[in-house]
């Protein structure tokens, strides 16, 4: 079916544009906000295009121009918005692009859609963020799904949740299957043993035996948090149970001199080993800039192993290899929320036993407001009445989508000098 492409829009410092890569696409575009990550993908791709600046100014690309017969729109849009180390402030949070790049789908119209995120937005405050997702990728076209995936689930050293979304136009949609699992065998301690042994420390041995488990989910954090280091407190413990100290990066491995019971920190080349790079030669790659930007650049990242094993599965799916399953666009996997399904194929408004009808379920009172609390967040919830005869109707979706007006722009502008 000839050359398979992509544009990745957030491509960050490359994670997953190497594992895409490595699954078989050839990158038309790369967008990046960060100029140091941009660096980095420039550095290591140099025939590669990248553009640096906000995605979504129509100055930095116009969209248009790379559409034609295209395999893959990828990307991983900001975390911030859906953390649950955060606000989760979902559509009202400046970067927010999660909406905007599946409206950027029915412009471009690839043949598939990958975006990933953290693991909050598979949480029930977003369900009907999700919703709204899946039926604007059903209006153009797509059976899509969504799926939590682990790093270690896919050879990587390293706990690290991440929520995908996979969207494909239907004669390919059948084809696709989530990618089984390859788990990773070993530990901290084997994966990094070799690094902590080449400054000469004569207890590396000793610690990688020590390090035998898994590593807590690496943080790049923004440019509002300080110097490098390995995440909040509970990371930080995570790291201290595995015989690493969390606070700070180093700028080398322990040398000769460190005492054998020495509790050393990691380097920016051992956080990207924990990340999946390095430590095979197709997963080489070099970070470019001063210490703390390469270790937000390596924290923010797709794991290159879980990007090329999705992107191999969608991939296959491209190519119509392996055995067919019947998908339908509207065919949903999961009800993220069934109160906004049935306030958006109403005609009007609606009262609560007319909503408890159509999701089929009593609801106690108190849910019921947990519920409509979530909606308002990323909705326009229309209320009419009071008490029994209170009504509710779905309004517009307050999500930044593309409009020229919404206030985004003006926060993210405000912003943009913290945001990575």
């Amino acid at each position: 079916m000839g050359e398979l492409s992509v544009v990745e829009i957030c491509a960050g410092a490359g994670g997953q544009a190497l594992g895409l890569e490595l699954a078989g696409f050839n990158h038309r575009l790369a967008i990046e906000l960060d100029e140091n990550a941009a660096a980095t993908l420039r550095h290591n791709r140099p025939d590669w295009e990248v553009r640096v600046g906000d995605v979504a100014d129509p100055e930095v690309w116009n969209p248009d121009e790379f559409s034609e017969d295209l395999s893959l729109v990828a990307g991983g849009v900001p975390c911030p918005p859906f953390s649950i180390a955060g606000k989760q402030l979902g559509t009202s949070d400046e970067r927010d692009l999660f909406a905007w790049a599946v409206e950027l789908a029915g412009r471009m119209e690839p043949r598939a859609v990958l975006l990933e995120n953290v693991r909050g937005l598979s949480m029930p405050r977003f369900a009907a963020y999700r919703q709204h997702v899946k039926d604007r990728l059903a209006s153009f076209g797509y059976w899509s799904d969504w799926k939590l995936l682990e790093a270690r689930d896919y050879g990587v050293p390293q706990l690290r949740p991440r929520f995908i979304l996979v969207a494909l136009r239907l004669e390919d949609a059948q084809y696709f299957h989530w990618p089984q699992p390859t788990p990773y065998i070993g530990t901290v301690g084997s994966a990094l043993r070799d690094m902590m042994k080449s400054g000469g420390w004569a207890g590396a041995d000793t610690w990688a035996e020590s390090a035998n488990g898994i590593a807590p989910t690496i943080v790049g954090g923004s440019k509002k948090h300080g110097g490098a280091d390995l995440g909040p407190t509970r990371a930080r413990r995570a790291w201290a149970a595995l015989g690493v100290n969390g606070i700070g990066v180093a700028d080398e491995p322990p040398s000769a001199e460190a005492p054998l019971g020495f509790q050393p920190k990691l380097t920016t080349e051992m956080i990207a080993r924990i990340q999946g790079w390095g430590a095979d030669v197709e997963y080489a790659w070099t970070f470019t800039g001063l210490k703390t930007s390469r270790a937000r650049q390596i924290g923010n990242a797709f794991p290159p192993p879980v990007a090329r094993a999705v992107g191999s599965a969608i991939a296959a799916a491209l190519r119509h290899e392996g055995l067919p399953a019947r998908r339908e666009p509207s065919e949903a996997d999961v009800t993220h929320d069934p109160l906004y399904v049935a306030l958006r194929s109403a005609s009007g408004p609606l009262t609560t036993a007319e909503i408890a009808e159509r999701i089929g379920e009593a609801v106690s009172e108190l849910e019921f407001a947990r519920r409509l609390e979530a909606l308002r967040q990323d909705f326009e919830l229309l209320v009419g009445g009071t008490g029994e005869q209170a009504t509710f109707q779905l309004g517009a979706f307050r999500g930044f989508v593309g409009q020229d007006d919404h206030l985004r722009h003006g926060a993210f502008e405000t912003a943009r000098s913290r945001i990575s």
